[in-house]
């Protein structure tokens, strides 16, 4: 399973890239992730581990994923697995008409990957990714002065 998103944020890679990987500030505007922070490591790298709460179905699901790969300002991929499931995200962050196309991929396998299909957790996580893209772009936005 697959899950593809992309966006264009009215901010420069540089602005896009920071609010992403300020990790203690994603409280403050990220209603998809919460109690955010990391688990091991002093900053987003490569080989830190994340923990964050999602709410893809009706009780919160504690993620906690490592970072495989850390390329400053133009892609992070991290992975891991829950029940059954694992699950490797990868965010590219590419300039595009002054600003900043955010593109979200997320590749799903595993044994009990049938049960998330029945459950409709596809689209969930789908509706997860497009909440979370909007609120990066808010972010940028705000932070650059962007309409």
């Amino acid at each position: 399973m697959v899950i593809k998103e992309s966006i264009v944020i009215d901010a420069p890679v540089k602005t896009v890239w920071q609010v992403f990987t300020e990790v203690e500030n994603w409280s403050e505007w990220n209603t998809v992730c919460r109690e955010c922070r990391l688990e091991d490591g002093d900053a987003m790298e490569e080989g830190a581990c994340l923990s964050f709460e999602l709410t893809p179905l009706l009780l919160p699901l504690r993620i906690s994923p490592v970072i495989e790969t850390y390329e400053e300002g133009k892609e992070i991929t991290w992975s891991g697995s829950k029940w059954g499931i694992h699950a490797r995200h990868t965010f590219a962050f590419s300039p595009v008409d002054g600003g900043t196309r955010l593109e979200s991929r997320e590749v799903f396998s595993g044994a009990l990957l049938w049960a998330a299909r029945l459950t409709g957790m596809p689209g969930r996580l789908h509706g997860l990714t497009r909440r979370l893209l909007s609120a990066i772009k808010a972010e940028a936005e705000a932070r650059s002065g962007a309409s």
